[in-house]
Parts: C-alpha cells; sequence; structure tokens
C-alpha cells in the first residue's frame, strides 16, 4: 500500500495522474459487487491434463462469475459442442462444469480430447484452459517364461522389472511371496527405471521370489510379475561338485571370488544428457557393480552443489535437485570408488523452461474517458510467443475498438467508453506448454460510494497508530477528504498520513485525538460522506514486574504482577511456564496480582511470563526461577597411584541443582581399628575432583566424599573401594604428657593415647621415664599397655620431675620424646600470712594487706589467698543475726586487695588463708574494722491522708538502710495548678524520731507535690515524690456509702512515686498528649462529687456527662464552670447505679472513659431495716459471743506460760531495752496466738497512730530467723529456727507490723 500526504492544491493532478498509470481497484464487497455491471471471470477450471478414472463419471469443472451471470458454451477438439445432443453429458445449474456419465453405460475413451469453456455476458467472454481429458489405463504383464538365474558369487546382476506402459506411469517396489519388501542396502538397490540391481551378489541373495509389484494409483490396481529365481553359487561348493565328477588329474578347481574395481550399471558409457523443466525436480542416477561395493560420490563440474535443494537418495545412487532453474544447467560427475580403483560418468544437464508469467495481466475497471493498459510479460526457454484474443477471438479478426491498440505483449486503451467493455486473453507458448489468462477491461460511471459503516468506532492505545477507514468506489475515481468533528477544517499536515485506499491515519494517537472524524468523498456524478468516531485509551502498564526469584526446593515462591489499566477496558492475566501453560498442578496458585508455586520442585525451574491482554492491547513481563538445593552425592570414586603414605583419590560431581559447588569435602573410615566412624580428612574447591591424600601406616582406609553448595552439603557419596597400608614405627608420641601428684607421696603420669591409626602398627605401648629434676638420678622406665595413666609411688612431698613417654609397636620406637617438668602432690600450706592490716577507705571500701608466706611452707602451687569477712554489728541499731561469711579470692602472689560493698556504720571482723592446689592453709587471727557513716536510703514510703479544705496528713516510714544516725527529715513541697506550672517551694525540717505530720493552712482544691528524703550527719538521702489535692469545700467531703464507686483513699491520691529535681520557681509541665484520667466519683443519697485529672492544652472548659446505668436513653451533660477538674452532680435518685464521663470543649471526641457509680439508700429506710430485723441483732449477739470468747483464751494463754519456740528464743536473747519499750507502749511483752497468726506486714498502720516506731521493731522474730525467709507455721510455730540457712540482714527500718485490733484477732482466730 503506498502512502502520500495530499495537499489541497494538487489534489486534482495527482489525481489525474493516478488516472492515466492505474485502473480503479473495485473492493471486495459483496453488496457493491452484487450491484456494479462486470465482464465474466473464470473462479475454477480442470486441469489441463485432465487424467480421469475410466470406471467413474466424469466431471470437468468449469465456474464464473459476472454480472449479469454469464452462460457457458464449450469447444470438443476445437469445435462446438453441443452438450444436449449426448445424453450422457449434463451441465450443472448455474455453471459450466460438465458431467459425463460413465458409470451408465459410457466408456471413457469415447470422450478423449480437448476441452475449452467460454462463460459469456453482455460485457464480454472468458474462456478456460485447454483441458485434455484422457482416461487412466492399468495394463496387466505380458506372459513371458523367465529362466532362472545362476550367477557365481561376487558377481553383477540386473533383474529387469520391465512394467507395462500405463496411465499415468506406475510406482515400482520389489516383495517377496510373504508380501514383505525386499532389503536394500548400499550393495542392492532399485533403479529409478525399477530394475533391481546387485552390484556384486552373495550367498543370502539365493532365492526363488524375487517379484516385481506395479501400483497404478489412478485405479487403485497393483500387477504382478512373476517371479524371479536366484541361485548364487559359492566358490567352495563349485570347486567340490567339480571335485565329484572329474578324476584327480584332471581337478584344476574354478578361481576363487576374485575383487573387482567398479564399472557402471547404469547409465551406461562415459557420458550421456538430461533435460529438465524448471520448476521441477531433477533425479540423476549412478548404480556401479564391483567388489568391495562402491561408494558413490557427486560432483558438479565448475560449480557446487546448489545448498538448501541438494538431497542424496538410494544409498547416494540418486541425486536428487528440487526447484531447479537454469542456472543448474551443466556437467554433474559421479564416481564410483572402491579399494580397488574408481569409474565415473558425466551427466550433461540442461533446464529448458514452461512460459512462466514475469507479469500476467490485469482486470481493468476505468471510468469514461480514461485511459489504460493491458500488459501480459512472460519468460522460458525457449522464449514463449505472445497473443491475444478478445472475448475468445484472437484480437486480428475481433470486431475493432477505436480506443484500443495492440504493441506486441501490451494493449494500450485511450479515451475508452463504456462499449469499449470486454475480456481479453492473453496467450504466452513455446514447445514446452503454454499459459492463459483472462483480464477484463470493465468501463464504469459510478457516483462516489462509501463502503465504510457509518459511526463505526475505532478504540487504540493512546501513543500507538491510529487507522481510520473510508472504504469507498466511484467511476471515476472520487477524491477523499477528512474533517474532525461536526465543522472542523480539513486535515491536512505532517501528524496525518493520508492513504490511496481512503484510510486516515494517525501515526501516534493522543488522548486529545479522541472524537468524531468525517470522511468526505466526491467525484463529478456525486458527493457523499460517513462520520466514524476514535476513541483513545490509556495503555495497559505492568508496574510491578515478576522479578528472578532463587527458591530452595520445597519452598514457597510468590511472583507479583500488578497492573494499571484504562478502567473502561477489562484485562485478563494469563501466567505461563516457558512459553506455555501453566502444569496442571494444584501448587500452582494463580491471585489476581500473583502466581504461587507451593512446595517448589527441580521441575518448577524455568522462565514465568505474566501475559496481560485487553480488547487493544497486551502486555506482558517475565522472571526466571531457579530452583536450588543442596548438591546430588559425587559418585564413581577411584583410587590410583596406591603408595605407602599416599594416594590419589578422584570422583565425578553430582547434580549441583542451580547451586554451584564451592567445595569437596573429604573423609575416611578405618575399618582396621574404628570401623564405621567417618572422620575429616581434606576438603577441596568446587572445581576440583581429583586429590592426593596423605596416608598413614597400619590403616584400612575407605574414603567418602560431600559436596558442598551455599544450600548444604550432599548426602555422602558410596565409599570407595578399601586401601590397607603397610605397618610402620609410629610417627609420634604421645601429646600432653603431665605429671601431677594426687596424694602427697605420689607422681600421676599422664598422656593423650595416640588413636587407632597413629599407631602406625600392632602392638602399640608406651615406655615411661622419670627422674627428679635437679638431682643426678638414672632415669626410671618402665613399658605400658596401650594405657594413658601411670602412677609413681613413694616420692617426696612437691618436687620437680622430669618426665618423658614414648611410643613403641612391634615394629619399634618412635622418635625420642620432648621432656616434660612434673611435680609430685601436694599438700596443705603450713602456716598463715601475717601483719594482716586493714585501712578503710569510705563507708562501702576497705583496703586489706599480709605479708606472704615462705615458700616452703606452701608445699604445693601458690594459687592465691582468700579473705574470709563478715559483718558483726550494725553500729545504728543492735540485732541479733547468724554470720554470713563472704569470701573474697586473689589470684597468685598477691599482697593486698579490695574490699567492695561493705555496709556504711558497722562492725565487721577479717582473716586472710594462703590457698595451694590441695586446699587452705590456716587463718591468720581475725582483724576487726569498723565502717564510717553513710547517707541514708529514701524513706521506706509516703502516704498522704485525711484532706481536709487546708490541710492533709502524711505518714511515712524510716529508711530502709539509715547507714548511720538519722538526724532529721527534710520535706519540700510546692503547689501544681491547673496549667501544670509549679509554684514557690517550701522546706520543713522535722525531728528524726517523727512518723507523721500534719500539714495546715494549704489552699483548698490545689494539688501539691511533695519532695521527702532523711538525714544523717553525712547527709541527705535519696527523696521520694507524690502529689495530693485538698479538697474543694467541706460539702465535698463524702463518706462513701456501702457498695459505692472509688473512694478518695484509693483513687485521688495514690499515685506512684516519681523522681523529680527540686526547682524553687513555677515552670510548665507539658502532657505527652491530652487526656483525661483519674476519673473518680464519691457518692451519697441524691449528690455525687465527680473529679479527674486533666493533661492537655491550656484553658479547656470541661463537662460532664452521666445517665443511668445500662439505660439507653441520651446521655444528660453539664458544664463545668472554669477549668477545674471537680464537678458535684446533684438531684440523683437513691439506690440507684449511675454511669458518668468527662469531655473537653473544642476536642472532637476526646472523653475519659467511663464510670460507674451508685447513690446510697435514703437514710431513713436504711435505720428501719437494720434496726428492727431479727437477723440482723442475732448476728450482733453473735459476734459478741466470739469476742468474749476469743479474750478469754488468749488470756489463759497468757498466764499459764503458753509459749510458742520462737518465745523461748526470746527469752534466751532477752534485750533489756526493747521490753521496757513494749511495756511503756501498752502493747503484749510476748507474742500473742492472734498475733503469731497474721504475718508481718511491711508498712500496714496501727489502729492507734497509724505508725510503728522504728526503735520498737529494732529486734523482731525475723532476727531470730533466716532473715526475710523466717515464716510461721499455720500453728504460730517459727518454721526458719531449724532450717540451717545462714542469716541475712534484715531489711532494716522496714519490718513494722500492723499491730492487732479486735478485729485482726478475731479474723486469726477464726
Amino acid at each position: 500500500m503506498t502512502k502520500k500526504s495530499i495537499s489541497a492544491s494538487k489534489a486534482s493532478l495527482v489525481l489525474f495522474l493516478c488516472q492515466m498509470i492505474s485502473a480503479l481497484d473495485v473492493p471486495l464487497d459483496s453488496k457493491l459487487l452484487e450491484e456494479l455491471s462486470q465482464p465474466p471471470t473464470i473462479t475454477q477450471q480442470s486441469p489441463k491434463d485432465y487424467i480421469v478414472d475410466p470406471r467413474e463419471n466424469i466431471v470437468i469443472q468449469c465456474e464464473a462469475k459476472g454480472k449479469p451471470p454469464p452462460s457457458f458454451s464449450w469447444t470438443r477438439n476445437g469445435t462446438h459442442f453441443d452438450i444436449d445432443k449426448d445424453a450422457q453429458v449434463t451441465m450443472k445449474p448455474n455453471s459450466g462444469t460438465l458431467v459425463i456419465n460413465i458409470m451408465n453405460g459410457g466408456k471413457a475413451e469415447a470422450y478423449e480430447g480437448v476441452y475449452q469453456c467460454t462463460a459469456r455476458n453482455e460485457r464480454g467472454a472468458a474462456i478456460s484452459n485447454n483441458i485434455v481429458i484422457r482416461p487412466s489405463r492399468s495394463p496387466l504383464w505380458t506372459k513371458e517364461k523367465l529362466e532362472p538365474n545362476q550367477v557365481r558369487e561376487g558377481d553383477s546382476l540386473v533383474l529387469h522389472c520391465r512394467p507395462p506402459v500405463g496411465l499415468p506411469p506406475p510406482i515400482i517396489f520389489w516383495m517377496d511371496n510373504a508380501f514383505q519388501r525386499l532389503p536394500q542396502s548400499e550393495r542392492v538397490s532399485q533403479g529409478l527405471n525399477g530394475d533391481l540391481y546387485f552390484s556384486n551378489v552373495q550367498p543370502e541373495d539365493t532365492r526363488e521370489d524375487y517379484i516385481c509389484y506395479a501400483r497404478f494409483n489412478h485405479t487403485q490396481t497393483i500387477q504382478q510379475k512373476q517371479p524371479i529365481s536366484v541361485k548364487v553359487f559359492s566358490m567352495d561348493s563349485l570347486n567340490d561338485t567339480i571335485a565329484a565328477n572329474l578324476s584327480d588329474t584332471d581337478i584344476y578347481g574354478a578361481k576363487p571370488v576374485t575383487e573387482r574395481q567398479p564399472i557402471l550399471l547404469t547409465p551406461t558409457g562415459s557420458t550421456s544428457t538430461k533435460v529438465e523443466l524448471r520448476g521441477n525436480v531433477l533425479l540423476l542416477e549412478c548404480i556401479a557393480a564391483g567388489l568391495p561395493t562402491p561408494v558413490i560420490r557427486w560432483i558438479k563440474e565448475g560449480g557446487e552443489l546448489p545448498a538448501n535443494r541438494t538431497f542424496f537418495e538410494n544409498f547416494k545412487k540418486t541425486l536428487k535437485i528440487i526447484d531447479v532453474s537454469e542456472a543448474d544447467s551443466g556437467n554433474y560427475k559421479c564416481i564410483a570408488r572402491n579399494i580397488l580403483g574408481s569409474a565415473h560418468h558425466v551427466i550433461s544437464v540442461t533446464v529448458k523452461a514452461a512460459p512462466y508469467w514475469i507479469t500476467a495481466p490485469r482486470n481493468l475497471v476505468l471510468s469514461p474517458g480514461e485511459d489504460g493498459t493491458l500488459i501480459c510479460r512472460a519468460n522460458g526457454n525457449p522464449k514463449p510467443n505472445i497473443s491475444w484474443l478478445a472475448n475468445g477471438v484472437p484480437i486480428a479478426i475481433a470486431p475493432e475498438d477505436p480506443s484500443r491498440k495492440v504493441d506486441g505483449d501490451t494493449i494500450i486503451f485511450s479515451h475508452v467508453q463504456e462499449r469499449s467493455s470486454a475480456v481479453y486473453q492473453c496467450n504466452a507458448s513455446n514447445e514446452y506448454g503454454y499459459l492463459l489468462a483472462n483480464a477484463f477491461v470493465n468501463v464504469l460511471a459510478e457516483p462516489p460510494r462509501i463502503l465504510t459503516p457509518a459511526n463505526k468506532l475505532y478504540q487504540v492505545i493512546a501513543d500507538s497508530p491510529a487507522l481510520l477507514d473510508c472504504a469507498y468506489f466511484g467511476s471515476p475515481k472520487p477524491e477523499i477528504e477528512w474533517f474532525k468533528g461536526v465543522k472542523g477544517s480539513i486535515l491536512r499536515g505532517d501528524e496525518y498520513v493520508f492513504h490511496d485506499n481512503g484510510t486516515l491515519e494517525i501515526p501516534v494517537a493522543q488522548k486529545d485525538s479522541t472524537g468524531t472524524y468525517t470522511c468526505v468523498a466526491r467525484n463529478e456524478l456525486g458527493k457523499i460522506q460517513n462520520e466514524v468516531r476514535l476513541e483513545v485509551k490509556d495503555p495497559t502498564m505492568i508496574i510491578k514486574q515478576p522479578e528472578y526469584k532463587v527458591i530452595q526446593r520445597y519452598g514457597q515462591v510468590s511472583f507479583e504482577c500488578i497492573i494499571k489499566h484504562d478502567f473502561t477496558l477489562l484485562p485478563t492475566v494469563i501466567w505461563l511456564k516457558d512459553n506455555d501453560e501453566l502444569p496442571d498442578d494444584e501448587r500452582f496458585l494463580v491471585g489476581k496480582d500473583n502466581l504461587t508455586i507451593m512446595n517448589v520442585t527441580d521441575k518448577d525451574d524455568g522462565t514465568y511470563t505474566c501475559i496481560v491482554n485487553t480488547t487493544l492491547d497486551s502486555v506482558s513481563a517475565s522472571a526466571v526461577l531457579t530452583v536450588v538445593a543442596r548438591p546430588n552425592p559425587p559418585f564413581d570414586l577411584e583410587l590410583t597411584g596406591q603408595l605407602e603414605r599416599s594416594v590419589e583419590l578422584s570422583w565425578i560431581p553430582g547434580d549441583e541443582n542451580n547451586s554451584p559447588i564451592t567445595n569437596f569435602v573429604i573423609e575416611y573410615e578405618d575399618g582396621l581399628h574404628e570401623p564405621g566412624v567417618w572422620h575429616y580428612q581434606t576438603e577441596v574447591p568446587g572445581t576440583q575432583t581429583t586429590v592426593q591424600l596423605k596416608l598413614s601406616p597400619y590403616v584400612n582406609y575407605s574414603f567418602r566424599v560431600i559436596a558442598v553448595n551455599e544450600i548444604g552439603r550432599s548426602q555422602p557419596s558410596e565409599p570407595s573401594e578399601q586401601y590397607l597400608t603397610k605397618s610402620a614405627n609410629p610417627d609420634e608420641n604421645p601429646s600432653n604428657v603431665q605429671g601431677i601428684g594426687s596424694e602427697p607421696d605420689n607422681l600421676v603420669i599422664t598422656w593423650e593415647s595416640l588413636k587407632g591409626f597413629q599407631s602406625n602398627g600392632p602392638g602399640l605401648q608406651y615406655k615411661v621415664s622419670w627422674r627428679q629434676k635437679d638431682v643426678d638420678d638414672e632415669w626410671t622406665s618402665v613399658i605400658v599397655a596401650n594405657v594413658s595413666k601411670y602412677i609413681v609411688s613413694g616420692t617426696p612431698t612437691f618436687v620437680p620431675y622430669e618426665i618423658k613417654v614414648q611410643a613403641l609397636n612391634d615394629l619399634g620406637y618412635a622418635p625420642e620424646p620432648s621432656e616434660v617438668i612434673g611435680h609430685s602432690g601436694e599438700d596443705l600450706p603450713m602456716v598463715a600470712p601475717g601483719n594482716v592490716q586493714v585501712h578503710v577507705i569510705n563507708s562501702t571500701l576497705a583496703k586489706v594487706h599480709w605479708d606472704p608466706v615462705p615458700v616452703k611452707t606452701v608445699r604445693g602451687h601458690l594459687q592465691g589467698y582468700k579473705v574470709y569477712y563478715w559483718k558483726v554489728q550494725s553500729l545504728s541499731r543492735r540485732s541479733r543475726r547468724h554470720v554470713e561469711k563472704k569470701i573474697l579470692t586473689f589470684r597468685g602472689n598477691k599482697t593486698f586487695g579490695m574490699l567492695p560493698g561493705l555496709e556504711p556504720f558497722s562492725s565487721y571482723k577479717l582473716n586472710v588463708r594462703v590457698v595451694n592446689g590441695k586446699g587452705e592453709g590456716p587463718a591468720s587471727p581475725d582483724k576487726v574494722f569498723k565502717t564510717p557513716e553513710g547517707v541514708p536510703s529514701s524513706p521506706s514510703f509516703l502516704k498522704i491522708t485525711n484532706p481536709t479544705l487546708d490541710s492533709l496528713t502524711l505518714e511515712w516510714g524510716s529508711p530502709t538502710h539509715p547507714n548511720g544516725v538519722l538526724t532529721s527529715y527534710i520535706l519540700k513541697f510546692q503547689p501544681i495548678n491547673n496549667t501544670h506550672e509549679l509554684g514557690p517551694l517550701v522546706e520543713i525540717r522535722i525531728p528524726a524520731n517523727e512518723s507523721s505530720l500534719i500539714l495546715k493552712n494549704l489552699n483548698y482544691s490545689t494539688r501539691y507535690k511533695f519532695y521527702f528524703n532523711a538525714q544523717t550527719s553525712v547527709g541527705s538521702g535519696s527523696q521520694i515524690t507524690e502529689e495530693a489535692v485538698t479538697i474543694m469545700d467541706e460539702a465535698g467531703i463524702l463518706r462513701p456509702a456501702v457498695g459505692a464507686g472509688k473512694g478518695y483513699s484509693e483513687t485521688l491520691f495514690a499515685t506512684s512515686p516519681v523522681m523529680h529535681t527540686v526547682r524553687p520557681t513555677f515552670y510548665k509541665v507539658q502532657p505527652l498528649y491530652p487526656r483525661i484520667r483519674n476519673v473518680t466519683t464519691a457518692a451519697a443519697e441524691t449528690y455525687a462529687n465527680i473529679s479527674w485529672e486533666y493533661e492537655g492544652p491550656d484553658h479547656a472548659n470541661f463537662y460532664v456527662e452521666y445517665g443511668v446505668a445500662g439505660s439507653k436513653e441520651d446521655w444528660k451533660k453539664e458544664i463545668v464552670n472554669g477549668s477545674r477538674s471537680f464537678f458535684v452532680l446533684k438531684g440523683l435518685t437513691p439506690g440507684t447505679a449511675y454511669k458518668v464521663r468527662v469531655g473537653a470543649e473544642g476536642l472532637s471526641g476526646f472523653r475519659s472513659s467511663e464510670d460507674v457509680f451508685e447513690t446510697g439508700p435514703a437514710m431513713a429506710s436504711r435505720q428501719v431495716d437494720i434496726a428492727t430485723q431479727g437477723w440482723f441483732i442475732g448476728l450482733m449477739c453473735a459476734v459478741a459471743l466470739l469476742i468474749l470468747i476469743l479474750l478469754i483464751v488468749c488470756f489463759i494463754r497468757r498466764n499459764k506460760g503458753g509459749k510458742y519456740p520462737v518465745k523461748e528464743k526470746e527469752d534466751a536473747h532477752a534485750d533489756p531495752e526493747i521490753q521496757p519499750m513494749k511495756e511503756d507502749d501498752g502493747t503484749f511483752g510476748e507474742y500473742s496466738d492472734a498475733e503469731d497468726h497474721k504475718p508481718l506486714k511491711k508498712g500496714s498502720r496501727t489502729p492507734s497512730d497509724r505508725t510503728v516506731k522504728k526503735e520498737d521493731s529494732d529486734d523482731s522474730l525475723v532476727d531470730y530467723g533466716e532473715g526475710v525467709n523466717g515464716q510461721f507455721n499455720e500453728d504460730g510455730s517459727f518454721i526458719g529456727q531449724y532450717s540451717g540457712k545462714k542469716e541475712k540482714e534484715p531489711a532494716e527500718g522496714n519490718e513494722s507490723s500492723e499491730a492487732p485490733s479486735p478485729v485482726n484477732a478475731m479474723n486469726s482466730f477464726v
């Protein structure tokens, strides 16, 4: 298709030139073709040489089209064939095809001849080829008497077939009586003429059933020749026959089989000729005789055999060249050769050519007044003759047409009119055949027609070409113009391409190319237009392509294929493996955007492609999956080059499974000493498959190889053959020889025995030798069996010895061993370190010094010194305790050390001992030292209770570790406003013997922060902090009713201690994020006090929402004035459960969590219900009776000396300072049953002044047992007294226990 950009100014000129050189193209539109007048055109006809089956009806085809439909007539042998006069001949309706009825009595031979068909209508006549009708023939073989063929072994033989002449020629093949094809070879083969050629006969060629068959395909018959007999005489059998018939003197014998050089059986002579037609298959044949059987070779003299078209058949005896041309003419030589010589034949090939088209004439459709040409050009060898016919009549005698002029192979038409319509025939012929072509000239006058459907929709992808069709027809040829839109201007410019067939091409369509396009066709007879629509879509893209994956066998892998597409297009995603469908396997899971393969196997290895198709485009992306695994084990292990101390091992690697082998590990088994145990020998790089291995004597070696890649190790290979090395003297002596005494009077000599393969031979033993060092003694030696220890008795204590151990076997000794130094047994050190001194550095660290002991008194290897130290007493309080000694070891010959972790203000003792390998020596005399005071730990607790309008009560516990004498407590506090700013800091010093304080004159409804710490003379200890809030007013002091929610003591003031740096001025504390927390309620009968804590932006306006719990009613809302953090809900219903939550204005959706409280019941009903109920009166009486019984029992046990084991201990270790204090305090001097049943609680409050003073708890029950491990049994006895554990120091200052109240006593008793 040619493309032209047409401008408006040159449109008419270009159109005129086109009309001069080319005719109109009539589109193959069925509706258009039905309406236009058209001369006849032959569409189907029988072949020129038409061989028919004489047993079936003869059908001679002739089909044609035209407008109006053509009529048909026939000629036979050049004269009119009147089919109406022959009852056996009929013509098919609406067709020119003849049917000659042979099956109803007709004879095919009667209808042999040359037939030609003519199709005619008012615009002209078309003719068919000359069709030669010949019935096929399959004659029988003529009877002939065939003589047996007797041939001498080694001679050549030709069995002639000579089939009968048939039409068409038969296909020849040779078979035996069993209908089995006779075997053919280089020695025996069939020629092109059907004869069977033997280059030389052999005895096995003897048989009587060589049968030639001729198959006639047209008649589906096979004709058989009489069987041919062949008998081959061998030289041995021939000589035997001659010898039997002749006397001894007449025997001269037959000559043995002699070898012969080649001679050609076909073709004969040295040269021959061959003519073949262009386009046919050229077959050249050479068959030679000779012994040994000759080999055939083909060459072309002066050239090469054509590549790609040359084939050799029949064991290279036939040269086949397909589709020959004039260039294949020349001399072809065949050469037959065996060991005795050669023969050759030259075939001169000439390629002739029947006529063939160069330019066949084409139909012309012209408008009145137009010009045109019909060209008929053909070639051939010899050159064909060109002749013209008009409507089947030679143009020379055809009616005159002034617009027509014949010029050889061209007819020129000028200024045609409608009467110039006709069908012209061009005939090109030479001696080898002819060509006949029909071409019509059809002169039409038609207004424009547009064949493209109206409003046709075209859809394309952006940035791709858009082709908008405007198929048209008209005569004269119409001009085509394109417009965009209803009122758009004519399209011009380089952005458009206008095709001759009316198509508008937009090479690169963009989104703005979308719209309606109008095609206008006009000629002098009229004008017509058509609209089409174009939609430009977004391209389909794969935005996340599958990626290369490496996965281990049996793993899981997933390929992603995420796409983006035009929303109006429906994509389909197809996955392929190696450009084929995915395997039908449930392991392959295709998702919306991915492909997942479960339990991957080696077969899954390959390329996976994601293809996305829409109706307009298709995109794809591929990724390779490599399945890796541990390598397969090596195989075919082979041992070569066996020597006494080395061998070469080679192997073949197994499959590496897509992960390169990095190295090979070689292991060995000693079948003589450790059968079944494999040891590491060496390893080599993965590129190496042989290794030279060093061997030891007297080892029965087997080897195996393990391949290693990045995935792991392969299974071991099969073991190699065994290789037993010869015995030899040991090469080495035992290692790790040592001499260490186990007793003061012996020397234990030990060593590591040689392994089995290290013995180098049978009878492994050891020669053990020793002598005292630095003494002129002779070596003492003993030979022991294959053991690893020998004990020398009667040695002095801890003296050095020279030791050596030598290996030997039945073949001799190992090399002389090296000597090592050992020592006889050690004994305990004799003396203790002297001059022990202690220097106290600070309250927790001391340094101790001592003098070293004499070396001779150590009596062993000096390992160091041990310092034993223990706390005797805390100087800040008296306590009874078991001693827990601590030990520090100082290695080597050190004479000082540091004692860390001491407790301040305490008395300690220590001693020092020397240590050797046998143990510790005697201890030095105990040394006493004391540590100075330190700063105390933080107070054990700080509680803030009893909030009022202007006061708070503070309670605290003394420090767990006072570390000295407490001098005072320091309390600092400061207010915190609603914006989290800290106010001025107030400091108060409190005497050390106080445990509570009431702060007065505070601001109401104010939060305070408190900092509290203790002091000794050394300084202040660490502090604890707490926060508390004074209440709003007296009405806010509510007593929680039974079943009420959280009270002040539990929720308002219970906070976790937080350490803060004390600053004297205000500073702002910003919360991490806005929140309302710790919503607490204190409910009465008809009102409730709600308070909360807020952290967030300043100046928040709060509101309280509440409602009946469990009700679906809307929440009721109360606005809180200002930014206060409390509110009183009034008008509540007594005895009702309410839900409440707090929110902040301006923070959408920002509320606290819900809290639930219950108002108390009405007071009057409560008094009536309790006071007047009989069950309540009975309960009170029972409680009073139980209390009375409890008091009596306690009194009796106390006065009658009922004591527990703990009480007996207290009596035995009575502290005179404690008893008076207990008497003054008003508490019992002994432990009652009730008190014994309740374990001591840390920091629990007393019912009197809510504290237990420090001096009251100095000597508790814990001091007599295992420290904090001491506990009471159910009967009140102390279970720690018999545990046997060392006493741990009690937690000082934190041992206060809650004094018993009547309620506690009752609970304990019960």
